[in-house]
């Protein structure tokens, strides 16, 4: 007999769906604090990127690239490629959203070449975003 598959349940994304963000900001941060404690990088560094994305979401962009830029900062030192381009991606469209053409060009470019060189069904995603930035710039 097989055994059944293992659910993943994560709260906090019940909570942010259900527009409780602070409750899963609350709860990341317990998770940030569990990661750190046992030394876990990888661990904070993705806990670092979901918060940034609540924050974003949030409307509390300058926390947001605080948290964003600190992942960044961790999957750069680890050498985890796929997270760095997808918080350059986040780097790169909040940028956007301020009008700072340029500098979210100079985030998405590296995120494509990435995801890219992953072959990643999120190249195209970049892509086009990295096109609509070009043309509004």
């Amino acid at each position: 007999m097989s055994k059944p598959k293992r659910r993943r349940c994560n709260v906090w994304n019940i909570y942010a769906n259900k527009g409780e963000v602070d409750e899963a900001i609350a709860l990341f941060n317990q998770s940030l604090e569990i990661f750190e404690g046992i030394g876990n990088v990888e661990g904070k560094a993705a806990t670092l990127h979901q918060l940034g994305i609540l924050y974003a979401n949030k409307g509390e962009v300058d926390q947001a690239i605080a948290l964003f830029n600190q992942s960044l900062e961790i999957n750069e030192r680890i050498g985890f490629v796929q997270g760095k381009a997808m918080t350059l991606w986040w780097l790169g469209d909040l940028a956007e959203q301020q009008g700072e053409y340029t500098k979210a060009i100079s985030y998405l470019q590296p995120a494509l070449e990435i995801l890219q060189r992953l072959k990643s069904p999120y190249a195209e995603s970049v892509s086009a975003c990295l096109d609509r930035v070009i043309r509004n710039s």
